[in-house]
């Protein structure tokens, strides 16, 4: 039998650190574009919460990893633009029991992670995506499609881990997946919470 590689073994052990499982609630932080700047909101696509929930360390994401503050605004954040490429915001949220790490990013054009947990085009504006935790890939059980159009769908991972669809119609596109850390803890204000999840959104526009 043949022995995994270094590569492989540290592959093995991020998918064993993620556990998949249906969040405590539907809501994700998802980015899009409005007069000409980026926003980033809460709740689903077609039901945003109509004001922000209590957000720890919201920021945005430069390319290079570094933070840049964001102006909340009611029911959303202001994101200046800061250049060329994709776009990230991430922020913490607590529910009860429940510590909740939101990562968004907006655009397809990059081909690296940035965010703990980020979906990442396998090629730039492509159609087929790779999950990646802290840098190494995983496989996701799943990716929820969401549209401005009101289409949805499932998308289910294939036997590389990475998941494809086609963008048939013009319009946001939001692909979201949920991760449970699984053994995991984190500590928030002396609290540790034993249920940590990182809920990634990859949103991007299809022109006319």
């Amino acid at each position: 039998m043949m022995k995994p590689n270094r590569a492989q073994i540290r592959s093995l052990l991020a998918a064993a650190a993620l556990a998949l499982g249906a969040p405590a609630w539907a809501d994700y932080l998802w980015l899009q574009r409005e007069a000409g700047q980026a926003t980033a909101r809460v709740g689903e696509l077609h039901k945003p919460l109509a004001a922000l929930p209590a957000l720890r360390d919201a920021h945005t994401v430069l390319p290079d990893g570094t933070a840049a503050a964001a102006q909340a605004q009611g029911d959303h954040f202001a994101i200046a633009p800061a250049g060329g490429g994709d776009v990230r915001f991430v922020a913490t949220r607590v529910a009860g029991e429940v510590l909740t790490y939101y990562q968004a990013r907006f655009g397809r054009t990059e081909i690296k992670a940035v965010n703990d947990l980020e979906l990442v085009p396998t090629a730039p504006d492509g159609n087929t995506f790779r999950l990646f935790f802290k840098g190494r890939p995983v496989a996701a059980s799943q990716v929820n499609v969401a549209t401005s159009e009101g289409w949805s769908r499932v998308l289910r991972p294939a036997a590389d881990g990475s998941v494809r669809f086609t963008p048939w119609f013009p319009g946001l596109y939001v692909l979201e997946v949920t991760a449970r850390v699984d053994n995991g803890s984190a500590t928030v204000d002396g609290k540790t919470y034993q249920d940590v999840r990182h809920t990634a959104t990859l949103s991007f526009e299809v022109q006319p």
